[in-house]
């Protein structure tokens, strides 16, 4: 047994690697191994001689296992030791700038008009991105027959048979939130509700989420007057373009009345569009007065107070102001097209309220 003791121990000793010291444990230990085999013999042995040599095998047997897991050990710290060495990094060097994050245009224009109506005293409002139907549609005076209500064009959540639950979708607009505000605060208020929205629409200027920002301003004197006013403030912070015109034409939606499309002066010379110039006129966003009945919905009196509300989408506000051309890219996860519309985390967002 001494001379299995030395034989194995030498070879544990040498293995200089993990395979070479498996091999050791096989030869020595395994099924088949030479203290494996001395062990068969105890059966042949008269009880006097079992008696000493099975003791004397077991505590072999123990001693060359615990020899394999500490030159074990050592390998493993030999290893790592080896890997801090080859890649070794020296922490105090300069970043490269072709590593250096950017911020995603949607990112940058949310904060840019976060920035803008906080100094007009608007303030955040958010709410949840699955919404009953009746915080969706009903609250919203959009009655039951309107085409917005269809599967072809709303999300609606999986139910189960026998569900009697009222009927759950990914929300359509932002403008849940202006009820679960009214509900929560009440009135007077001013709040901008940003946040993604669902639809089932794709292509270029349409995929099936997007973002959307939406106002809400309810006192007892708010007029549309106010509502131009804001608008008119907001484009010019936003574009930083000081001559900015709107035209605001009639419109139908079931929770504004009266209600207006928002059109801005443009020229489209050269293809190039150009704002606050020109003789055409594009669509940029839908606006009104609240509807009584949505007030309502929300728990404030309509014949006390009154308000109005528009919405944006944040996604075409990015193209427009950064010329981006399509709106699927927003979403295609290209880091070359994150690198070249993206914006450094230092960029200031524009806020310059006249």
């Amino acid at each position: 047994m001494d001379d299995l003791r030395d034989k194995y121990l030498g070879q544990i000793t040498a293995a200089g690697d993990e395979a070479a010291l498996e091999a050791v444990r096989l030869a020595a230990v395994g099924k088949k191994g030479e203290v494996a085999l001395k062990m068969r013999e105890l059966g042949k042995m008269t009880p006097e001689e079992r008696q000493q040599a099975g003791p004397a095998l077991n505590a072999l047997k123990e001693e060359i296992n615990s020899a394999i897991a500490a030159r074990k050990a050592g390998l493993e710290d030999a290893a790592l030791d080896e890997r801090l060495r080859n890649e070794w990094l020296d922490v105090t060097l300069p970043t490269r700038a072709r590593r250096q994050g950017t911020i995603h245009p949607v990112s940058q224009v949310t904060e840019e008009v976060t920035a803008i109506f906080a100094d007009l005293g608007f303030t955040v409002a958010e709410g949840p991105q699955i919404e009953t139907d009746w915080y969706n549609f009903d609250a919203l005076n959009i009655p039951g027959h309107h085409p917005a209500r269809a599967e072809m064009d709303t999300f609606y959540m999986a139910r189960g048979e026998g569900d009697d639950r009222p009927p759950h979708v990914l929300r359509t607009h932002t403008s849940p939130v202006q009820i679960r505000s009214m509900e929560k605060s009440g009135a007077p208020t001013r709040i901008i509700c940003p946040g993604r929205v669902y639809r089932a629409d794709y292509d270029q200027t349409h995929t099936p989420m997007f973002h959307q920002v939406e106002g809400l301003a309810i006192d007892t004197d708010i007029s549309m007057a106010n509502l131009k006013w804001v608008l008119e403030e907001f484009c010019r912070a936003f574009f930083e373009i000081d001559e900015i015109e709107l035209r605001f034409r009639a419109s139908h939606f079931p929770f504004t009345e009266p209600s207006a499309e928002v059109d801005i002066r443009c020229s489209w010379e050269g293809g190039t569009l150009k704002l606050g110039e020109g003789d055409d006129w594009m669509e940029i966003l839908g606006s009104g007065m609240v509807h009584p009945k949505v007030l309502a919905a929300g728990g404030i009196d309509p014949e006390v107070y009154q308000g109005f509300a528009f919405g944006i989408g944040i996604d075409r506000l990015a193209m427009l102001k950064y010329g981006i051309p399509d709106l699927r890219a927003f979403f295609d996860s290209d880091l070359r097209w994150l690198r070249h519309y993206g914006f450094s985390a230092l960029h200031a967002p524009a806020r310059h309220v006249g």
